[in-house]
């Protein structure tokens, strides 16, 4: 099957924000209606392809459509706020063309590993920052170096404005969230510090901490985070109808 592309666009945009977005439409004949917005992780410096399209060929084989989004890197001399409205910029466009690609607009999702992890929580924190004609707002999410994000030696303001677990409110989509205890790269607190952000906001979350497993391990076949999160994404169209 012949690659897709879009474009993405974002009102507002500072930086202007035009990501590629390669579609992936759902494939199975039990079609979720939903979509799975993609950043690969890779530190900022590179996107992974097992982490974008290897998590885009998972995921639509299960009902699925889904968007992974090649966001502009540190490594291309691009800095904060580029990322961020790329994000925005794909949740955005695929919001506006959800019935080309049969989507329910409330049924749009962010999902990320490592760096892409990163930004999909600060696109869930932070979409309100580019009011437009179409939100931006992911409506559920699954949660990189930061010399590659604002820069060497950058100011603890601009360090606050992209910790994400500082920015959540009770209008932060409900999120799920897995880690390794074993992952010497990013330290599985990092996720604890957010969910701890969204209890406190009570936004409905769930956390998993497997015990072992290296950075990366999202391309492992048979590590069972994709079933446990496909079986959290079931309950949660179930409570919202």
């Amino acid at each position: 099957m012949r690659a897709t592309f879009i474009t993405g666009s974002l009102a507002g945009s500072l930086t202007g924000a035009a990501p590629r977005i390669e579609c992936f439409p759902a494939r199975s004949r039990r079609r979720k209606g939903a979509a799975l917005v993609i950043f690969p992780g890779g530190g900022y410096a590179a996107l992974s392809d097992y982490e974008g399209a290897g998590y885009a060929r998972r995921f639509s084989r299960e009902g699925f459509a889904c968007f992974v989004v090649s966001y502009r890197l540190g490594s291309q001399g691009h800095r904060h706020p580029a990322m961020l409205e790329d994000a925005l910029a794909a949740v955005s466009t695929v919001r506006s063309r959800c019935s080309e690609f049969g989507v329910n607009p409330d049924r749009i999702g962010v999902m990320g590993s490592s760096a892409g992890g990163h930004l999909a929580a600060h696109a869930l924190t932070s979409f309100d920052r580019y009011p437009g004609p179409v939100s931006t707002r992911p409506e559920f999410g699954h949660a990189g170096s930061r010399e590659m994000l604002l820069g060497s030696d950058p100011p603890a303001g601009l360090v606050d404005e992209v910790s994400c677990e500082l920015h959540v409110t009770s209008r932060t989509a409900p999120c799920f969230l897995w880690h390794t205890r074993e992952d010497t790269t990013v330290p599985y607190q990092n996720s604890m510090l957010f969910a701890a952000a969204l209890q406190a906001c009570g936004v409905p979350f769930e956390l998993h901490v497997f015990d072992r497993g290296e950075h990366g391990l999202g391309k492992d076949q048979a590590h069972p985070w994709a079933a446990v999160c496909s079986h959290w994404l079931a309950d949660l169209f179930r409570a919202g109808g």
